[in-house]
Formats: C-alpha cells, structure tokens, sequence
C-alpha cells in the first residue's frame, strides 16, 4: 500500500493572516482540501495523512464540515520543526508495510497527478525520487563576508514535493536523531548515503506563501 503525508503546519506569517495559510480559501475552498483532492484524484486507493498542530485541528474539522469534505484521512500532530512533523505522520505508517511513502506541502495544491505518478513509479524502481525544475533566473552565492558572485544556474535545480521514498527507507532515515542539515524530507534520506533520483517536476506547483501566490493560484485556477 501507498501512503501520501501532507505536512501543512503553517502559521500564516507571511500572509499577514490571523487563519493559518492552509486554512486559506482559493476561489472558495482552503488550499489545504485541494492539496488533498489532488492526492485523491490520481488514486482514490492512496493512504492520506495530514499532518497538523494540534491547535488547528478541530478548526480543520469545522472546515470540512462546512464544506462537506468527505475524502478519507488520518490526522496526526504537527512537531516543532517539519523533521519532527514529518516523523509523526510517519508514525501512522504501519512497520511491516511494503509500498512507497511520499511526503507533501500541504501549500502546494497544483501539483500535476502526472508528476505525483513519475515520483512513486521511480522511488518504487530507485527507493527515493523528488521532482526538480531548472533554475531560469540568475543565481548569486552571497560569502560570509558579504561578499558574493554569479553562480551557473545550470549547475542547481529547484525542488519541490511530493518527495518519495520506499516506506522501510524512510523509516530507517526518520529513526536518526534530528540535524539541522534537515532542510526538507529528501536530505534526511540522504543521510543515510542514498541516491536520491530526480524527476521533471511541473511548474505550476507552486508553494503558496504570499498573497502575490493567492493571486498566482487563482489565476491557474481560471485558465
């Protein structure tokens, strides 16, 4: 069986929002429920657990009342830092499960189901796969000193999620204490000494942190 973990334990920071970025509506419904239709729509079979703070989890439920949600999920407790948020959806992974685990922004509701497809086919083929894009704007490394110069963006690509991984991989690499080299899902795997393949992502997948990405996803919504 197939597991997807959609972290969403944003505060809204950014958004300058007192209702926390995924709870946010576009054209209509919260990010957070088209993240996870979009799961549902390239398998209605997949494993769905949302991860979420405990203090917006009974606000989650009034939204899905509200909004008739009825597609199936486990809930599990956000952490202090997307390492631990991500362990604790794990968690909810049986041990002796056999399959493929991905792990998702629950910001990023556009991620094309072609590209959730090409991720689990090959963390099924290769044990772990992340979707990239090329880098189109120039890039400048910034030294310690203040100083810095132009870089060759065709050396950097920029990732984006779902991140998956066969599901004993993942387990093994989520049992390591935490570091903070862990910036997402992927380098924690990468501890361990595994390759990590890289698939086409698509652009539209976009992490929705502003209000000028509010803007962004409603247009994709009325192309």
């Amino acid at each position: 069986m197939d597991y997807v973990i959609i972290v969403a334990g944003g505060k809204g920071l950014r958004m300058g929002s007192e209702i926390p970025k995924q709870f946010l509506p576009v054209a209509g419904k919260p990010i957070l429920m088209r993240t996870i239709e979009r799961f549902h729509e390239y398998s209605p079979e997949l494993n769905i657990i949302l991860v979420l703070p405990e203090s917006q989890q009974e606000y989650w439920h009034q939204l899905c009342q509200e909004h008739h949600f009825s597609i199936k999920h486990q809930i599990a407790n956000g952490g202090d830092t997307r390492f631990q948020s991500s362990k604790n959806g794990l968690a909810l992974v049986p041990d002796t499960e056999d399959g493929v685990v991905g792990f998702h922004d629950g910001v990023r509701p556009f991620v094309s189901t072609e590209v959730i497809d090409e991720c689990y086919e090959t963390a099924r083929e290769e044990y772990a796969a992340i979707p990239v894009y090329a880098v189109t704007d120039t890039l400048r490394y910034i030294d310690q000193h203040g100083g810095g110069k132009n870089v060759l963006r065709s050396d950097y690509r920029v990732v984006q999620t779902p991140q998956a991984f066969d599901i004993g991989l993942a387990k093994q690499a989520f049992n390591q204490e935490y570091k903070e080299q862990f910036t997402d899902d992927a380098s924690v795997v990468e501890s361990l000494g595994c390759q990590v393949a890289m698939v086409d992502g698509n652009r539209e997948n976009i992490k929705i942190t502003t209000p000028f990405d509010i803007k962004i996803a409603e247009a994709l919504l009325n192309q």
